[in-house]
């Protein structure tokens, strides 16, 4: 009963997965994603920026924090 259980498993999955016909990419896509990032630069990354200032002015106000930081990290 079992095995049957498991032959009937391999043909229920047999037919619900398609085959795997070709596995690499038709064309280079390495050229296609420099143009892309050439398109688009990268924007300044301004939240980054703005919770290390925020950080920095927190550590500057209460320093005796700055340890309790430092053992969490």
């Amino acid at each position: 009963m079992k095995e049957n259980d498991e032959n009937h498993m391999k043909h229920l999955l047999k037919h619900a997965l398609p085959p795997v016909g070709h596995a690499e990419p038709v064309r280079d896509l390495w050229p296609a994603m420099l143009r892309r990032m050439d398109e688009h630069p990268a924007a300044p990354p301004w939240l980054d920026w703005v919770l290390a200032c925020g950080v920095a002015i927190f550590a500057v106000v209460f320093p005796t924090v700055v340890p309790v930081f430092l053992y969490y990290l």
